[in-house]
């Protein structure tokens, strides 16, 4: 990578064909063993998640455990294992998501439950899974002990995330209400922060040989930057390109989820206004005119201002934390940039 990169969405243009390529020669393939019925499981199992991993976009992730480890001084080709397992549990999560939420689009393809059914995505998805830890435990440049420390950090990334997907689903399944903004906030920090932020440049700094110092230090920066992505995330389901998103635009009140505006929103307003914005949510429909009702409640209880103003703030207090870290000063410019590029994304 030129060392003129100087933008955190430069450095992640930089650095995709190289996360791509490691994805593509180490993503599984059948066995020798299984020639017989290579046709059939390379169909029914492993084209379809090369397949949706190939569709994954800027690699947000897997490019943060690469700077996670130039941020300690390390080589990001030792980090490269963890990228593609950060990637790959990006796609398990996100195809067992899209079954749990009944969801129709994903990266503006049939979700994969659709195009190959359902018993098949929860299969590929599992693989997928199966994949976070092999990577690891089968990279044999990195030593015995941090690919034990590695896997332990995976692991716990993978827990903390199902406790936010549990969180999530329970409060629609149950017909909950009653969250606070501040839950929907602890929420989204086990759902996103660990795995979108904090965790791939933890991974990547403990590859770099990072001391425990630099490694809280980008843990905790990963968990404020990684909240206000997600804020931003649902700020642009609702404000954001509806062109450009299609059916997944207000897809957030179609599915009934309690987003912080949401509840931000059921705090303050007054009772018609409350029994008026559950009525929408409950119905979980895809008329634009009630979609576009609902944000105007959330805009008139302050709640979309109010998350604005709480990605900000996170940005800050991110950008604080690494502005007294001690990293390498390239890498931590990048990661400054990164803190703006998460909040003033338009897509």
């Amino acid at each position: 990578m030129a060392d003129d990169v100087t933008s955190f969405a430069g450095y992640l243009a930089a650095r995709r064909p190289l996360i791509e390529a490691y994805l593509d020669a180490h993503l599984p393939r059948p066995r020798h063993d299984e020639a017989s019925v290579a046709d059939a499981l390379e169909r029914y199992l492993y084209e379809p998640l090369a397949r949706f991993t190939a569709t994954g976009g800027k690699r947000i992730r897997p490019a943060l455990a690469l700077l996670g480890c130039e941020a300690v001084g390390g080589d990001p080709a030792r980090a490269l294992s963890c990228a593609a397992a950060v990637e790959l549990f990006q796609s398990a999560a996100l195809i067992h998501d899209d079954i749990a939420d009944e969801g129709e689009l994903r990266r503006g393809q049939p979700c994969l439950h659709l195009s190959d059914g359902l018993g098949v995505a929860v299969n590929v998805g599992d693989l997928a899974l199966v994949c976070v830890q092999a990577l690891v435990l089968r990279d044999e440049a990195l030593p015995a002990a941090l690919r034990l420390r590695l896997l332990d950090e995976l692991l716990s990334m993978e827990g903390r995330t199902l406790e936010g997907q549990a969180l999530d689903l329970g409060w629609v399944r149950d017909d909950c209400w009653d969250v606070s903004s501040a839950d929907y906030l602890t929420m989204a920090t086990h759902k996103t922060a660990f795995y979108s932020a904090a965790t791939p440049l933890v991974a990547g700094a403990l590859c770099g040989e990072g001391n425990r110092g630099q490694i809280e230090e980008l843990r905790a920066f990963g968990m404020a930057a990684g909240l206000a992505f997600q804020l931003q995330d649902d700020l642009l389901n609702l404000t954001g390109d509806g062109a450009a998103q299609g059916k997944d635009f207000r897809s957030d009140v179609t599915e009934g989820k309690r987003t912080f505006m949401v509840c931000h929103a059921l705090e303050r307003l007054d009772r018609a206004g409350k029994d008026e914005l559950v009525a929408i949510l409950s119905a979980h429909s895809d008329d634009p005119e009630l979609l576009e009702r609902a944000v105007a409640l959330m805009g008139k209880a302050g709640s979309l201002d109010a998350a604005r103003r709480r990605a900000r703030r996170l940005a800050d207090d991110a950008k604080r934390i690494i502005g007294a870290a001690k990293l390498c000063e390239r890498p931590r410019e990048l990661l400054l940039s990164m803190t703006d590029y998460f909040i003033g994304r338009s897509s």
